[in-house]
């Protein structure tokens, strides 16, 4: 009986970080999605390169992530949003896996409108989203702070952080979210590849 071994998928993660913390969050992600088998690229938006370019336009899915400032993604995050005008009208990255994460330091902050406009940016893109895929934590008294998705987010990975904190405050459980956000991409997206590959070997059979 033979068993089949699911392709490594590439996963590249755009993000912006104005302070560091999101920055974490996106290290997080990484290791997620590196301990689910994925290939990883790392790409801080406000220094890309054109090999970066090259890795987002390769790359089976894209995890992006920003801080949200002011009930919204970082200026830095929507230059280069603004920067893939070329790749929307060319479909470049159209069906690709997509999902988001980011983070403020109020517990709401509303960061849905941040995770809001980064599905509606991918939509655009013709991605297909990806959710958090967790039930909510700390929300009932025998509950934690220290749940999985201790805020309750469910679009994507939030996470709050003191405003005059360092990185090294960037709660453990948003860190945990993170990489769950990681793994699951990898999954999903080495599924999504693996029945592609064998409808386009089906088709050629």
């Amino acid at each position: 009986m033979s068993s089949y071994v699911l392709p490594q998928p590439r996963v590249a993660i755009a993000f912006h970080s104005g302070y560091g913390h999101t920055a974490v969050l996106a290290e997080a992600v990484r290791r997620g999605a590196e301990k689910a088998g994925a290939h990883v690229a790392l790409i801080p938006v406000d220094t890309i390169t054109d090999e970066q370019w090259s890795e987002l336009d390769a790359a089976d899915a894209l995890i992006f992530g920003t801080p949200t400032y002011m009930g919204g993604a970082s200026a830095g995050f929507h230059a280069f949003a603004e920067a893939t005008g070329g790749r929307f009208v060319d479909g470049t990255w159209a069906d690709k896996i997509a999902a988001g994460f980011t983070n403020s330091a109020s517990k709401s902050g509303d960061k849905l409108n941040t995770l809001t406009f980064l599905s509606a940016f991918a939509a655009q893109h013709r991605m297909i989203w990806v959710t958090l895929g967790l039930a909510p934590g700390w929300n009932a008294l025998e509950a934690s702070e220290h749940d999985l998705n201790r805020l309750g987010f469910w679009i994507g990975a939030g996470a709050s952080t003191p405003q005059d904190g360092g990185i090294d405050t960037v709660h453990s459980s948003d860190i945990a979210t993170a990489e769950h956000l990681g793994a699951r991409v990898a999954e999903r997206t080495a599924v999504f590849v693996a029945g592609r590959a064998a409808l386009a070997g089906s088709a050629d059979a």
